[in-house]
């Protein structure tokens, strides 16, 4: 295996040769093979934990971290070639990982060693790791017949292939779109920031004009305050029907993926694809999800029905009773206006407070006064663009430098859309060398005509968000691998990640880094009450666009049944129409680009409800901080230790029961969206 690859600190990104990709991985794929053999091999009566259940864990980590670093190359510099040396390994891959659980000499090993005394005497986590372990392997097909296995593996290679086309498709037509402006008239309304970006876009391809794109950072200021409200529905209906056509096309990729995902489920004994990948969570099952969402949904309608009446009465003052009914490219407009109407609050005035250099300081200076790590540069870093930084963490306890972080902020053609965490490199508490390697990857307003990126709030709370998933994976401490860090139930891994947004809107950590470019004030009183008080506006619109995605989610993964049903796009814009404050149009296809549900064989499918599940654990267990102290560091440190360094060795909801010393109450998100009478 080519050293670019190897699981060894620092990852040496640009040593990464295409032409080397598929023999590496050929080659991984090999060494795994004799490795999983060797397990096999072992004699019943010399069985243990870690010449069975540990060394089956050791036996892949070189072809998981290989694809991975593979993968994430994929996702922020593809290019042709890469993408096509990507596209071969994948289906060898999945095909192998796919065998592993299908493997009877392996199964017989594990269940072998379950009935050793020494497996009787496991306790703790490495009860945990092999419970679960075993448990996984029977959902992966551990005790079907041999034509079962052979059709379970089959459907996990096309799973794999369908799934990166589908996320290769988003990219290719997120690429392809771009709106040539000329006429400076259809630009009113929009800030001048958006311009600079919207003018360097089209200077850089040498073109006159402005050039907009469906990359956040051109698409949503244009929403957002274009008075042209047929440049905006031009937008819109770009952004929502990207990847349906030509080349790009995901409709028959969704249709199959979901019918995969089915059978998959039924295969494996399962009532839907939800209750099998559930069972392993926190919700614990589809109908448990559900209920969850239908509370919510119950618990919000009442406030959203009243917010939308409120869009549309106000746009009937500004334009007269006859005023059109408001259509989906008018809600974030209207509501702009109505925003700065209520609260005197425009994001585009704290643009200069919020430079990139000083959020990522502001946000490393929280975490030391949260968890107490210092994050500093890390000058000699490889990396795979030039406009990645790289840092240290360091434990300011002892000194030790716990991980390295690389931070890729802003879009580019050939980079995924979106922002996410990604752990290139998962340490054990005793490894060797026990640095763990993250990337937090942003697409954020970029730099345009020599002045630095300056960030809406919106786009702070992205960085902190992210930052709050590092958290997670460089500050974990967990003795087992796949149990650390961020290696927990989906429904669980975004409270760090959500609990860290907090401190964006307390001014005790905003003073830290919030200053204007140019005169270097904090953020005016007047300016952050503002902010705050805006804090809830629509938020019961916000809560309910969030719960449609999930139950559309849920329901294509429980309810949906192609037969009756029809195509399942259409099916799923049905569902998010009822919980839209304007109606959707017939060609609307958010399902075609929604990356979480879609670009993996799992991912997020059945599981985007999580995120709302974690924002009710996050706005909790944020009330402790808000009690004892936002940067008191008994508490951070607690949450640090009971929480972030434990990984998956406890249940999830013991470790919340850990740190607030209770189970999680509901009050709080309510109460902090304005949603309680």
């Amino acid at each position: 295996m080519t050293a670019p690859l190897e699981p060894t600190f620092p990852i040496p990104f640009a040593d990464v040769r295409v032409d080397e990709i598929l023999p590496t991985v050929e080659h991984a794929l090999a060494e795994a093979a004799l490795r999983i053999q060797a397990i096999v091999e072992v004699e019943d009566r010399d069985r243990t934990f870690d010449n069975t259940v540990l060394a089956l864990e050791r036996a892949t980590e070189k072809i998981e971290h290989a694809m991975r670093v593979l993968g994430h190359l994929e996702a922020t510099r593809t290019s042709p070639q890469l993408r096509a040396a990507y596209n071969q390994a994948m289906p060898k891959v999945s095909a192998f990982a796919s065998r592993i659980p299908l493997n009877s000499g392996l199964w017989r090993a594990l269940c072998a060693f379950a009935e050793t005394d020494r497996a009787r005497a496991l306790v703790g986590p490495p009860r945990r790791f092999f419970d679960k372990t075993v448990a996984e392997f029977r959902r992966q097909g551990a005790e079907l017949d041999s034509a079962g296995k052979t059709r379970l593996e089959a459907i996990d290679v096309e799973l794999a292939t369908r799934t990166l086309a589908y996320a290769q498709n988003v990219v290719d037509a997120t690429a392809a779109f771009e709106l040539h402006l000329d006429d400076a008239a259809r630009l009113k309304g929009l800030p001048e920031s958006a311009k600079e970006r919207a003018r360097a876009e089209a200077e850089a391809r040498g073109l006159s004009g402005w050039r907009f794109t469906l990359s956040a950072p051109s698409y949503v200021p244009a929403m957002t305050y274009l008075d042209d409200a047929s440049v905006r529905e031009w937008l819109y209906r770009a952004h929502v029907t990207r990847a349906t056509s030509a080349a790009h096309d995901n409709r028959e990729h969704v249709a199959r993926i979901l019918a995969l995902r089915r059978e998959r489920a039924a295969l494996l004994g399962y009532r839907t694809f939800a209750d099998l990948v559930l069972e392993d969570r926190m919700a614990q099952s589809a109908t448990r999800a559900r209920a969850f969402l239908d509370d919510m949904l119950a618990r919000t309608r009442g406030s959203f029905a009243r917010e939308t009446a409120e869009l549309a009465a106000f746009r009937c003052t500004l334009e007269g009773q006859d005023a059109p009914p408001l259509a989906a490219w008018d809600v974030g407009y209207y509501a702009e206006k109505l925003r700065q109407k209520l609260y005197a609050f425009d994001d585009e005035a704290l643009r200069p407070y919020f430079p990139l250099a000083q959020v990522l300081e502001g946000a490393f200076e929280v975490a030391r006064r949260v968890y107490g790590v210092r994050l500093t540069a890390w000058d000699d870093a490889p990396s795979w663009h030039p406009s990645v930084q790289s840092f240290k963490v360091i434990d300011e306890r002892d000194g030790a430098w716990l991980a390295g972080i690389h931070v890729d902020p802003f879009p580019r053609e050939e980079k995924r859309g979106g922002a996410w965490m990604d752990g290139l490199l998962v340490r054990a508490r005793d490894d060797a060398d026990p640095r763990h390697l993250g990337v937090l990857i942003t697409n954020v307003t970029p730099p345009t005509a020599g002045r630095e990126a300056q960030l809406t709030h919106g786009e702070v709370e992205t960085v902190f968000h992210e930052l709050g998933h590092l958290m997670h994976h460089t500050l974990s401490r967990a003795a087992i691998k796949s149990q650390a860090g961020t290696r927990v139930a989906w429904d669980f891994v975004e409270l760090p990640s959500q609990l860290f947004e907090n401190w964006c809107w307390e001014r005790e950590a905003l003073d830290l880094f919030a200053r204007h470019v140019d005169t270097g004030a904090t953020v005016p009183d007047a300016l952050l009450s503002a902010l705050g008080r805006a804090r809830t506006f629509r938020a019961a619109s916000a809560q309910m666009r969030q719960l449609g995605m999930a139950l559309a989610d849920l329901r294509l993964h429980t309810d949906y049944d192609p037969a009756v049903d029809g195509e399942p796009i259409a099916f799923a814009r049905a569902v998010l129409e009822d919980t839209s404050p304007a109606p959707l149009p017939p060609e609307h296809a958010l399902m075609a680009s929604f990356d979480h549900l879609f670009s993996d064989p799992t991912g997020y499918a059945a599981g985007y409800y999580s995120y709302k599940w974690a924002e009710v654990l996050d706005a909790d267990a944020f009330g402790r901080f808000r009690r004892e102290g936002i940067f008191n560091q008994a508490v951070g440190q607690a949450f640090r230790e009971r929480i972030l360094a434990r990984g998956d060795e406890d249940d999830p909801a013991q470790l919340f029961r850990d740190f607030m010393g209770r189970d999680p109450e509901l009050g709080p998100l309510l109460e902090r969206l304005g949603l309680v009478a």
